[in-house]
């Protein structure tokens, strides 16, 4: 039971949070920040919602750290159409991309226009209109958001994403679970489950559509499936021992998991329509933690069968001996493949605790990201371009996000703790 008394320690004592106020504090990172300006929507009329599109846009940019947002109180025009912009006068404010747009109403909804600008060469980049209700303004402000950063970096933006958590309130004899998911910035938080009993390991199904997570009845752990937009839950798994550590395959049909009802914790692979086991491994050694790469080949998988927790990978249906990736630093866990497959993110161990860490698949090269000392449950974004994950704070643990390529940090402070954070995939 080693693997349950820990996973349950990552989550006891935990106080809970509902992501309502983020305190966003970025720091680090290789790049002079774009100066960009976002100038207020114009309206017509007055949207039922009282978001501030502009306001979103804004907000997303400036979480990248790429992007310097030019202050609006400092604007002295504030134009709607490129054919209002004096492109002299953003010049000598030093504001190199301006975004202008509009909010008009059309058969019951709103249609919001905007503009990216390109003021040094004077010339428009982008123009889009995204139709949407008033309760959708939010979404068209992430959507804005996406196609802006798409254009100027060449990345898919993720603000139009979700991620899942888990949280935990109340004293040590009293504690409530909730698995909770929102908007990529915080907003929206939405509880998928709560229990009296630890939740742990949410995974989101490849189309965005499911989440697979690990609950606990009367002591026992299961393996969940709920479908988001229905609240729809079966259950997958209860055998004896561990059911743990869920993993979606790439074509949503399969989950590779932890199950110890014949020994010791091994992996298998759970077929999810028909609830047929197939066991991958056998050894001695605890093997846990299983991650589909992105072309279904191969899992990767945390082992102790070296004498300390390290990755190795296999054939995603068996039969071979497993592979070592890891070498550096005391213990290497919790991998997971980056959307190309060339990348893995983990868990790293060295003299300064527990950080996180990426590793290239093909030469095996570690790069730290992450300053620990107790960083857990690193997750990729959908783009592949930032890893989400749980570390400790000053008021207890929080989330926190490294792009992998510029190394910007951002520390996400809540009023309490949250853990296991999962990114979710593009929306269909």
């Amino acid at each position: 039971m080693i693997i349950r008394k820990l996973l349950c320690a990552l989550l006891l004592g935990l106080p809970g949070l509902a992501l309502a106020d983020l305190e966003i504090t970025i720091t680090g990172g290789q790049v002079q920040p774009v100066s960009i300006g976002i100038v207020p929507f114009a309206a017509e009329g007055t949207p039922d919602s009282a978001t501030d599109i502009a306001r979103v846009v804004e907000a997303d940019l400036a979480r990248s750290g790429l992007f310097d947002p030019f202050p609006r109180q400092d604007m002295i025009e504030q134009p709607s159409t490129e054919a209002q912009v004096r492109y002299e006068n953003w010049r000598a404010l030093g504001v190199e991309q301006l975004v202008v747009g509009s909010l008009r109403q059309a058969q019951g909804r709103w249609v919001v226009d905007f503009r990216l600008l390109d003021v040094p060469r004077a010339q428009q980049l982008l123009a889009y209109e995204v139709p949407v209700s008033s309760a959708g303004l939010r979404y068209a402000g992430h959507q804005i958001s996406d196609l802006i950063y798409q254009k100027l970096t060449g990345h898919r933006g993720v603000f139009n994403t979700r991620i899942a958590y888990v949280t935990a309130s109340g004293p040590v004899d009293k504690r409530v679970f909730q698995l909770m998911i929102a908007d990529a910035d915080g907003y929206d938080p939405r509880q998928l489950v709560r229990s009296t009993e630890p939740l742990m390991s949410p995974t989101w199904s490849p189309d965005g559509r499911q989440m697979a997570f690990v609950a606990f009845e009367n002591g026992q752990s299961a393996i969940f499936l709920q479908t988001v937009a229905t609240g729809v839950v079966r259950k997958l798994t209860d055998k004896p021992g561990i059911n743990g550590a869920p993993a979606f395959s790439p074509d949503g049909r399969k989950l590779a998991v932890t199950l110890s009802y014949e020994g010791n914790p091994e992996i298998y692979l759970l077929d999810i329509a028909s609830g047929a086991l197939s066991r991958l491994t056998r050894d001695p050694a605890i093997d846990t933690e299983p991650a589909f790469s992105p072309d279904g080949r191969h899992i990767v998988f945390t082992s102790d069968r070296a004498g300390r927790a390290q990755l190795y990978r296999m054939s995603a249906t068996g039969g071979t001996e497993p592979e070592r990736l890891s070498f550096e630093g005391r213990s290497n866990a919790r991998a997971s493949y980056s959307p190309d497959g060339k990348t893995l993110a983990l868990v790293h161990q060295d003299e300064r605790g527990f950080r996180i860490a990426t590793m290239d698949v093909k030469t095996r090269q570690l790069q730290v990201l992450s300053d620990g000392p107790l960083d857990e449950s690193p997750s990729f974004a959908p783009n592949g371009v930032a890893i989400i994950y749980a570390a400790k704070g000053a008021r207890g643990a929080e989330l926190a996000t490294v792009t992998t390529d510029t190394g910007i940090r951002q520390r996400l402070s809540q009023a309490g703790d949250v853990r296991e954070p999962a990114w979710s995939p593009f929306h269909n």
